[in-house]
């Protein structure tokens, strides 16, 4: 029995780290930014409505990149919609994450063309793919439940953020020549 637990015996109490209570409040209060581009909005609607309610996970849809921390990219990105994907994305406040909805979204699906970006990897980081063609509801809520998992069991100290950041822009000077293409 360590000094705390014979001091408060008789009172319950709890200990924790800041980190868990960051982390813990960070995936119970992701708050998406909605950007349907094709077919996969449909089913990503149907995931925030009363049927399977994302409401109850903390997960409230926002319609402007600053007030939202999780891109859920559904559908499929051309060359000329990807510079619009990577503006949103940088408009969005730290930290911030991205899932990625969809065959076409992770892959291209069946669009092995000159205009459809194999991948959204090549545009954003991404957290979470969801596959499918269109992923049902529950698909989607796995992917997100899976992403509360993945934050939940991150470090989210000041350093992580700011080395977090400078990738980021290590990344966007890559992905510059992309968007001028």
């Amino acid at each position: 029995m360590g000094y705390l637990e014979a001091q408060y015996k008789e009172e319950p109490f709890f200990t924790t780290t800041i980190d868990k209570v960051v982390n813990w409040a960070r995936s119970s209060s992701l708050w998406p930014m909605t950007f349907g581009i094709s077919c996969c909005a449909i089913e990503m609607m149907a995931t925030g409505a009363s049927r399977f309610d994302l409401d109850r996970l903390g997960v409230i849809f926002r319609a402007t990149p600053r007030q939202s921390d999780l891109m859920i990219v559904a559908g499929t990105v051309t060359y000329k919609m990807a510079p619009v994907v990577r503006k949103v994305y940088d408009q969005m406040p730290e930290p911030r994450w991205v899932i990625a909805m969809g065959g076409c979204t992770v892959s291209g699906g069946p669009f092995p063309t000159y205009s459809v970006l194999q991948g959204i990897d090549y545009v954003v980081p991404v957290d979470v793919h969801v596959p499918g063609c269109a992923p049902r509801p529950e698909a989607l809520l796995y992917g997100i439940l899976m992403l509360q998992k993945k934050i939940q069991e991150s470090r989210p100290g000041i350093l992580e953020m700011i080395r977090g950041s400078l990738q980021r822009y290590k990344e966007s000077k890559l992905l510059r020549p992309l968007a001028k293409a």
